[in-house]
């Protein structure tokens, strides 16, 4: 088991390019078996998660084709369905959370579709009522067989309808979403989740000749279409690896300018971190994060505490709350964050209190951060990655603390960063896989 060895307490400076955006390759990537025409993906970040899809699409009979390491042809003409009630498949499919939306297109295609109980991380419930739903809406049919674990979804005949998601999930509405593009007659989807990564699977969509109207909103209207064709599609840069660079610069008062970071898609994280007491200047489509001594946390204009909550788009995507409470461990004043979607995210917190963090964990979902105001730095500590997040953010408080820290578990960060350790020595970061 690989770790990292991390020397902290030393400023970074220069520029950093964010990775495409991992959660929108795996959407992207599982709408390549809509056609059986190529389809290229350009900016495919080159992580454990989406290669381990890219591999699992090969072994269903997708050809592949690298162009490199960051660009793939995919042909989806010869499908193996037999495939999927195969041990490897159940073994492969049930260690990748992503891969679920694989069953959108092939109902779409097909008439069926199989899946495992999918992994993924450890952060609490999370549920696919909302993906199988939406396939009944369709007209398939849904048998779970508890005593293998594994989902079944078959349709002799779909069509087109009106419904109300029961919850905004992101790829849930995927998984809908692909699967309506090929079903005849028309599909309302209101409650839709409207993330960059949805709106990106749509254009993409639509570029192959499906019928989207209403992308970027809660409510989208799809007209099915009799088949798709080939396309090219590049995929944005990664929001949640802008943020995270934003946090990591405070932290260890660096200046940094992060490139083509997709400005215009970052929605309310820019402002967030600026609540937090972050200069940030952005510049075309890049960030400069100047130095910074000290950061000072805004309270609400009543001068009650802050409160940095997730919540569906446009507000703060839930994957960077990990990154905001690290950030809080080092301002001037004190925050609330407020983690509603997963129970277990904030689990990771008492690895912070050990490294001298003032934290108190109200209950799964709050925990209370009184800042440090850089007054007294982070202990180094040996730590261990939890998920993929937790694991990024204990990562920047290592490179502020004072001493050397050890992060086991690191092959949860490589699951969603990539290089991160090569491209962190570019800046002048201390740190070795080991």
């Amino acid at each position: 088991m690989n770790s990292f060895e991390i020397e902290g307490g030393h400023r970074l400076s220069g520029e950093i390019t964010p990775q495409g955006a991992k959660n929108e390759a795996l959407q992207v990537i599982c709408a390549v078996l809509l056609t059986e025409q190529t389809v290229r993906i350009n900016n495919i970040p080159d992580i454990v998660d989406v290669n381990n899809l890219i591999d699992l699409l090969e072994q269903m009979g997708v050809t592949i084709n690298r162009i490199d390491r960051n660009t793939c042809e995919f042909t989806a003409s010869q499908v193996n369905l037999d495939f999927l009630q195969s041990p490897e498949f159940k073994k492969r499919a049930s260690s990748l959370r992503g891969s679920i939306m694989i069953m959108g297109p092939l109902l779409a295609r097909f008439g069926k579709a199989y899946f495992p109980k999918p992994g993924g991380d450890k952060i609490g419930r999370r549920r696919l009522d909302t993906h199988f739903i939406g396939f009944q809406k369709l007209g398939a049919k849904f048998n779970f067989d508890a005593q293998d674990v594994f989902y079944t979804v078959e349709a002799s005949e779909m069509k087109g309808c009106y419904m109300l998601l029961d919850e905004a999930s992101v790829t849930g509405t995927a998984n809908v979403v692909m699967a309506a593009v090929l079903t005849p007659g028309t599909t309302t989807i209101y409650n839709a989740a409207c993330e960059p990564y949805l709106q990106q699977l749509c254009r993409m969509a639509v570029s192959m000749g499906a019928k989207i109207s209403g992308i970027g909103s809660n409510l989208l209207v799809i007209e099915g279409v009799k088949r798709l064709s080939a396309c090219a599609h590049t995929i944005l840069p990664d929001m949640i690896e802008v943020g995270s660079f934003i946090g990591m610069a405070a932290m260890t008062s660096s200046e940094i300018t992060i490139k083509n970071c997709g400005v215009e898609h970052l929605g309310v994280i820019p402002m967030a971190f600026q609540r937090m007491g972050i200069d940030l200047q952005i510049k075309g489509d890049d960030i400069y994060i100047p130095s910074q001594e000290t950061y000072e946390i805004e309270t609400f204009i009543d001068g009650s505490i802050m409160t940095i909550a997730d919540a569906p788009w446009p507000g703060l995507t839930p994957d960077l709350l990990s990154v905001f409470l690290v950030v809080a461990t080092q301002a001037k004043g004190s925050v609330l964050i407020h983690q509603k979607m997963f129970e277990s995210r904030l689990f990771f917190v008492d690895k912070l209190i050990d490294m001298g963090a003032r934290i108190i964990l109200c209950d799964p979902h709050r925990a209370t951060v009184i800042g440090l105001n850089k007054e007294t730095a982070l202990r180094g500590a040996k730590l261990t990655s939890p998920d993929i997040r937790a694991g990024v953010a204990l990562l920047i408080s290592a490179l502020s603390a004072k001493g050397k820290s050890t992060i086991q578990n690191i092959e949860q960060i490589d699951r969603g960063y990539q290089n991160i350790d090569l491209r962190l020595q570019k800046l002048g970061a201390k740190i070795t896989r080991v």
